[in-house]
């Protein structure tokens, strides 16, 4: 006697071209749970972690800007670190400060880590092309150049939307089938993230739009060069990473069927520990024990010498080397309302989690306030 399988529920395809944890009525439990929903996840630990302290700032809380993100529907955490201190720290009711959250984009600022280093080190030169590291990859990579990549300043036939990822049949939905976040149609073959990588294409690189081009396979491409150039797989990398901030919790990461961590946008995490993992970059590459895992040079030229402004209303703000800055602060936001940051300057992490339940799950308009508010505590 056969027995009979149906699609998984949670990964198969249905309304709006999604997958069913990415429709509105799954999201919120969906992005709490991604790492168990995802096909294919490693988690890291830490064997020492970075003790938080309480100092509570209560005015952090009565100021309007703050109260306003904190009373929205789709709130999930909210985090203000200092050094080791918790300045401020409040969560939903169906949310607290163990459970782990998708970060979404924010997990590609682990390469401003990884690939300051490798600069650092001498293995990797940002104006090289990419082919000089990857041979196989395709033309939609191989003649643009390391810092523009990292930079999302090159032009290919990789489509995905920005501000608000309107158009359900943008490539990037193409490329979940090969990452694990959805299954592939019919009886089509699973794929994997670098043979996806390897076959964008373009016939002239060059970013006329005047902003930046964004697009999360330009990370994985950053992966695969800092793993290619340092013969070291990318999950070593994530290790040191894990170890250097101390985090308490796990830091889950999805992967593809070959375990190629998806560092374009795969990480959970607890707000505490997206804290304590943002705190690396106040200071300036350096973790606990003195271990270091970034470059301080190359991060303050990461602030300094940024690539193109993103899109309006957020002129205001660049992207460069995987990170967003405004010439003092650095930080990073996530599909679904996530965004992580980081004042070197004042040594000041703020985190916030929310999960947006509209079709697209992206607003510019929602966003650019949230970064302002941010910034502004972070400056304190």
């Amino acid at each position: 006697m056969t027995s009979s399988a149906i699609a998984n529920p949670d990964l198969a395809t249905l309304s709006d071209n999604k997958p069913r944890w990415n429709l509105p009525d799954y999201r919120r439990s969906s992005f709490h749970n991604l790492h168990t929903t995802a096909r294919y996840a490693m988690s890291l630990r830490a064997p020492r972690i970075l003790p938080l302290r309480k100092e509570i700032d209560w005015t952090i809380g009565d100021r309007p800007e703050v109260v306003r993100f904190l009373a929205m529907a789709h709130f999930s955490a909210f985090v203000v670190v200092r050094g080791e201190r918790i300045l401020y720290e409040t969560y939903a009711p169906d949310f607290g400060p163990d459970r782990p959250h998708s970060i979404q984009s924010i997990t590609k600022t682990t390469l401003n880590l990884m690939l300051g280093r490798c600069v650092a080190e001498g293995i990797v030169d940002i104006d090289r092309r990419v082919r000089d590291y990857l041979p196989e990859i395709g033309t939609g990579y191989a003649d643009a150049t390391v810092r523009d990549v990292a930079d999302m300043n090159v032009a290919n036939d990789y489509s995905e939307d920005l501000e608000n990822l309107s158009d359900t049949y943008a490539t990037w939905f193409v490329m979940e089938r090969d990452i694990g976040w959805r299954l592939p149609p019919g009886d089509e073959k699973e794929g994997t993230t670098r043979s996806f990588l390897c076959r964008i294409a373009s016939d002239d690189l060059v970013n006329r739009s005047g902003h930046i081009l964004y697009k999360s396979t330009n990370s994985d491409v950053i992966g695969w060069i800092v793993e290619r150039a340092s013969g070291r797989p990318l999950r070593d990398w994530l290790i040191e990473i894990v170890e250097a901030a101390g985090l308490e919790g796990c830091f889950h990461i999805t992967c593809d069927r070959e375990g190629v961590p998806l560092v374009d946008g795969g990480a959970c995490l607890s707000a505490r520990d997206l804290a304590r993992y943002g705190l690396l970059f106040a200071r300036k590459g350096e973790g606990v024990d003195g271990r270091c895992v970034g470059d301080a040079a190359f991060i303050d030229d990461t602030r300094k010498n940024p690539g193109p402004p993103l899109l309006k209303p957020r002129d205001w703000t660049h992207y460069s080397r995987q990170t967003n800055t405004d010439g003092t602060w650095l930080g990073h936001g996530g599909y679904g309302g996530q965004y992580l940051l980081v004042n070197p300057d004042t040594g000041t992490v703020v985190v916030y989690f929310s999960v947006l339940e509209h079709s697209s799950a992206m607003d510019g308009d929602f966003t650019g306030p949230l970064v302002k508010m941010m910034a502004e505590l972070a400056a304190r």
